[in-house]
């Protein structure tokens, strides 16, 4: 099964910007549709990006981070990038990776994925 490991958050303020990193432990990483969630303690994970399976153009993105956060991924590389900019306190969670097992229209529901990465902790100050 594909492993998947986050990295890259940290502390930034209001209005910088975030790389975040999913890399994969197979080649056929590209094969899947991958996810990127997050989660604030209390409340439930939360869609924020997908890249479609076999594209690094077909994305998809939460309304709340269109225009400021853009997913791709380097298959050579096998690694899923989420770019976090103009990023704002609300922004701040822990940010999961995730391989979809469902159709891709099923992006947006953490119900179809599965090999979730340990996550990566984000805060943002004001």
């Amino acid at each position: 099964q594909v492993q998947l490991v986050e990295s890259g958050g940290g502390l930034v303020q209001a209005g910088g910007s975030l790389r975040l990193s999913c890399a994969a432990s197979e080649r056929t990483y590209g094969r899947y549709t991958v996810g990127w969630f997050r989660q604030v303690p209390g409340k439930e994970r939360e869609f924020v990006a997908a890249v479609k399976r076999d594209s690094n153009s077909v994305t998809y993105y939460a309304d709340s981070v269109k225009g400021r956060f853009t997913i791709s991924r380097d298959n050579a590389a096998n690694t899923v990038y989420l770019q976090m900019d103009s990023l704002k306190p609300e922004d701040a969670a822990v940010y999961y990776c995730a391989v979809n097992s469902g159709p891709v229209s099923t992006y947006r529901n953490d119900f179809y994925y599965r090999n979730w990465g340990q996550g990566t902790q984000v805060t943002v100050s004001s």
